[in-house]
């Protein structure tokens, strides 16, 4: 069911063009063991729009979407409510015209946008300075580790055991093209967050240590005492956060001693979206460091009549700056990601994102509460945020499978951030927003017990 709009005429001529033989010959890098040996099996080569739609909207059908069911997943990607008017004021023209500043003076409302959303962000993570955004969590973490090479001149990064898995995948592939050395290791199903153990891998050669807060188990490091075990060290301190609005409620990364604060901004004003495009945040406590940062900088200023402007400050990216000058090769910035996220900043306000996290705490603490009085359930977490991970009698994908046959998305197992891990199989990770009604958590704890019985 391919959708195919040129003819074989057109494939000729376009073959003839560059001179190639055939299609299979503009895949000849391609290993011959990864390629198809013909169409794909199973699926039709061809029907009418009106049939490829009525088969899209049947296949949909079989969906249990987020909304539409009591939801418990988080894990990096996190259910609140986006107030309608974030989506009014995105779509309105003035934005819509001007995606990018490449002539920067005449872009004048896009780079008021940004300069409000790095100020935001700044704000948030208790920084100095904040870049115009990243593509999303994972890349702005690697983004940091680099940075931290830069600025140290050595190239060994130590990540938490509570960094999310995805991010360290994403560190270990980048890092096979750069020679950095990535130093982690999968957590244990324990309260602590095993500082100690991190504290013990800084040596000498290290750039950086990364530390997510809160973690991927929904556990809270002590950056403090990461914090002060760099001392007299070169090595950066960065934090991630995968949950904004947890900051609504925990003291800001910058104040505890982070010298770059990363992290993934799609809680606020991104919905999930069947995942993505989401939105990095990336900032810094110390403006010395910022010619080292990764992206673009929009800034305040008067013009020759005294007047209030905003200009591109800095640009260090390739498509900016000459290729081997540029600190990373990032194309652009989420501009629609980042505006939905100011607007929604903006509308919450600072009390506002407080209410927020202190409800969503609030409900998951009822949640914690409540699947612990289960036989065969227990929290691992002493303190969480909106997110604890529980450890059940089995392997916990067998049970999220049967909660989503009853009609409840129950959370994110262990076993599937980290299928290597069968320490970790009966670990589940459940996440509580404010879209999560005292209901959705009975029926959840009432579907389990029926389960574990």
């Amino acid at each position: 069911m391919r959708y195919l709009p040129l003819t074989d005429t057109d494939r000729a001529a376009m073959l003839e063009t560059i001179g190639a033989p055939d299609i299979n010959a503009l895949f000849s890098d391609v290993p011959q063991e990864a390629r198809l040996d013909g169409p794909i099996h199973d699926l039709p080569m061809h029907a009418s729009e009106m049939a490829v739609e009525r088969h899209m909207r049947t296949l949909s059908k079989k969906n249990l979407a987020a909304a539409d069911a009591p939801f418990f997943l988080g894990a990096g990607a996190y259910r609140h409510h986006v107030p309608a008017s974030v989506d009014h004021i995105i779509q309105r023209g003035e934005f819509l015209t001007a995606y990018t500043p490449y002539q920067p003076e005449i872009a004048q409302g896009t780079l008021q946008m940004l300069f409000e959303f790095q100020s935001q962000v700044a704000r948030l993570y208790g920084c100095a300075v904040a870049n115009a955004s990243m593509y999303d969590g994972s890349t702005a973490c690697w983004e940091a580790i680099t940075m931290a090479g830069r600025v140290t001149k050595k190239a060994r990064a130590v990540l938490s055991c509570g960094l999310h898995p995805h991010y360290v995948e994403v560190a270990r592939t980048m890092a096979k093209f750069t020679g950095d050395a990535i130093v982690s290791a999968a957590p244990d199903l324990d309260a602590g967050c095993a500082e100690d153990a991190l504290i013990a891998e800084i040596d000498d050669e290290t750039s950086c240590v990364v530390v997510q807060y809160p973690d991927i188990l929904g556990r809270i490091p002590d950056i403090r005492k990461i914090a002060a075990a760099l001392e007299g060290s070169k090595a950066l301190l960065i934090v991630v956060n995968t949950e904004p609005v947890a900051l609504g409620a925990l003291e800001a990364p910058g104040n505890l001693g982070a010298d770059i604060v990363v992290g993934e901004g799609q809680a606020i004003g991104v919905g999930l979206q069947f995942g993505g495009p989401y939105l990095g945040l990336f900032a810094v406590t110390n403006q010395k460091l910022v010619r080292q940062m990764p992206g673009r900088l929009c800034g305040e200023t008067v013009d020759a009549d005294g007047k209030r402007g905003f200009v591109l400050t800095l640009s260090t990216r390739e498509q900016h700056i000459r290729r081997e000058k540029a600190t990373s090769n990032i194309c652009t910035n989420s501009g629609l990601c980042a505006l939905a996220f100011s607007v929604h900043m903006t509308l919450l306000g600072g009390e506002g994102l407080e209410r927020l996290a202190m409800e969503n705490h609030r409900l998951a603490c009822i949640a914690a509460d409540r699947l612990v009085e289960i036989s065969g359930v227990s929290v691992l977490n002493d303190v969480f945020f909106n997110e604890f991970t529980v450890v059940l009698d089995r392997d916990a994908r067998e049970v999220v499978r049967v909660l989503a046959e009853k009609g409840v998305l129950a959370g994110v197992s262990l076993g599937r951030l980290f299928p290597a891990e069968d320490a970790l199989a009966n670990g589940l990770l459940v996440a509580v927003t404010e879209t999560t009604s005292e209901e959705d958590i009975e029926t959840m704890a009432t579907a389990l017990e029926e389960i574990l019985a």
